[in-house]
């Protein structure tokens, strides 16, 4: 299944973002979009992780889904700091190109597994 490349990916964005938000915080004196996007994007690969062990593929569902509107968060907040300048385009391209990697491949586990339900 598909899902150890999703979890193996999410764990690595996640390492990005910890070391992001360290980067935000000490460098750039940024505070709130960087605990925002901590958040945001460590939340994708817990939720890809929670849904691994879920009760169902009902509960699987749901975990994913949510996992889902966390990386379009992320996103969102990556073009917040690309946009603001906190983050060079370089940079930002980067790990929106990561992100959006995940985003496709969460929708598609979505689809794939709501034709089984």
């Amino acid at each position: 299944m598909a899902d150890s490349i999703l979890l193996t990916k999410s764990y690595n964005f996640a390492l990005r973002i910890v070391k992001l938000s360290q980067y935000l915080n000490n460098q750039k004196k940024e505070f709130v979009i960087s605990k925002k996007i901590l958040d945001s994007g460590t939340a994708v690969g817990v939720l890809i992780e929670e849904a691994r062990q879920g009760e169902d593929r009902t509960d699987f569902l749901k975990r994913l889904s949510v996992a889902n509107k966390e990386a379009f968060k992320t996103n969102f907040w990556l073009r917040v700091l690309r946009d603001s300048e906190f983050l060079n385009e370089k940079e930002a391209s980067s790990l929106l190109n990561d992100c959006e990697e995940l985003q496709k491949m969460l929708i598609s586990s979505l689809k794939s597994t709501r034709k089984t339900i």
